[in-house]
């Protein structure tokens, strides 16, 4: 049976040229990149032009980048790092109601450090609300963390315009950005956008899993939240991970080779696709769905069957998708993002998460599709019974 892989926001199939080089780091180029001898050099140049890469696409200085283990390490090093540090000056952090686990469950740890967070309310789209933003603003503020693309909807935020009023404010707070699932669907300049922190992960951008890079602008003052030989300026200790660097160096470079034509093959998938769902009766579209969305994930809202048997209808059929986030996959609960965004009731449990990449088809496209107009039909005359 043939597979369609449409959970791309969940994790991506690496460029085969990642998984070779991988191989070759692992197997031929092994070494320590703390060693002082030959082998150690060599590892130390893939750490090198990883930072190359980064340092270009992101148009910031090669020393602000430091790697880590993901996406989530990366939050709560900017998170936990950065508030440590500047708790002198305050101890109010804001951040939006919809952000992923890793950033919402951090701000949850920091509040049982004494921290007070804020929980910034979004639009029906999932956008959050400047004016909002604008009244959580105080004093006593010194870190701001939103999220370029929310991963269960799609929305996109703001980020420049959040960026903004928070600078006005007090140019001293710190904005970070969590844009895993931004990053290789736009071209993101921190600096520009007047962030001092971002986040990013390779096993979203046909990386390895387990590695991740976090810029830190040189201005900001941060502590490490792990302790040992000192490595990557002491901001995050242990042996490098090599293999994941070189790794996520290189599917940095690729996916952004021809972006645009790959934004715009996803985007005409994701229309394609909108338009023949909606055939479906009792179907919902959450969020907005026109090119101010991201151009790979698509939320739809199946009423009277719940997320879990569909999603495992469609796996039957060789066909594998989300039900949300899969950080939160093993524990099944009520979306915070549907809620945030006033989704129906009828939907809270009832939504699945399509998402592309740029190894996607039409093809897929018009096959999942076929095989919803079959089973959701069916599964809904079996539920009512």
């Amino acid at each position: 049976m043939k597979e369609i892989y449409l959970d791309n926001s969940a994790t991506t199939m690496a460029y085969p040229e990642v998984g070779e080089l991988v191989r070759k780091v692992m197997c031929e180029d092994y070494g320590n990149p703390s060693s002082m001898h030959r082998k150690g050099v060599e590892a130390e140049r893939y750490i090198k032009e990883a930072k190359e890469t980064l340092a270009r696409l992101w148009k910031v200085q090669e020393k602000e980048i430091f790697f880590t283990s993901g996406g989530t390490e990366s939050d709560n090093l900017a998170l936990v790092g950065a508030a440590r540090a500047n708790k002198r000056a305050g101890n109010h952090l804001i951040t939006t109601a919809i952000e992923h686990p890793a950033i919402i469950n951090t701000m949850r740890y920091l509040e049982e450090e004494g921290f007070q967070v804020t929980y910034l309310p979004v639009d029906r789209y999932g956008r959050v609300r400047l004016d909002a933003l604008q009244e959580a603003l105080c004093p006593e503020t010194i870190l701001v963390s939103i999220m370029c693309v929310n991963n269960e909807v799609g929305s996109v935020q703001p980020i420049q315009e959040a960026a903004g009023i928070v600078k006005a404010y007090n140019k001293n707070i710190l904005f970070h950005v969590d844009a895993v699932q931004g990053f290789g669907k736009y071209r993101i300049y921190p600096k520009k956008l007047k962030v001092d922190m971002c986040s990013i992960s390779g096993h979203k951008i046909h990386g390895p899993k387990g590695i991740g890079a976090l810029y830190i602008d040189e201005h900001v003052k941060i502590r490490p939240i792990l302790f040992g030989g000192e490595q990557q300026k002491n901001i995050r200790s242990g042996t490098e991970n090599v293999p994941g660097i070189a790794g996520l160096g290189l599917a940095a470079r690729m996916i952004y080779q021809d972006l645009d034509a790959k934004v715009e093959k996803m985007r005409e998938l994701k229309q394609h696709f909108i338009q023949g769902v909606q055939e479906i009766p009792d179907t919902a579209i959450h969020g907005l769905y026109d090119e101010t969305s991201a151009p790979h994930i698509i939320s739809v809202g199946f009423a009277g069957i719940r997320s879990e048997v569909l999603l495992h209808a469609l796996e039957d059929k060789g066909i594998y998708v989300s039900s949300g986030s899969a950080c939160a996959s093993n524990h099944p609960q009520i979306s915070g993002v549907l809620k945030g965004i006033g989704a129906g009731q009828e939907f809270l449990d009832a939504t699945l998460r399509f998402s592309m990449s740029e190894f996607t088809t039409r093809q897929e496209i018009d096959e999942t599709l076929q095989t919803l107009y079959n089973i959701v039909p069916m599964l809904r005359r079996y539920t009512r019974r």
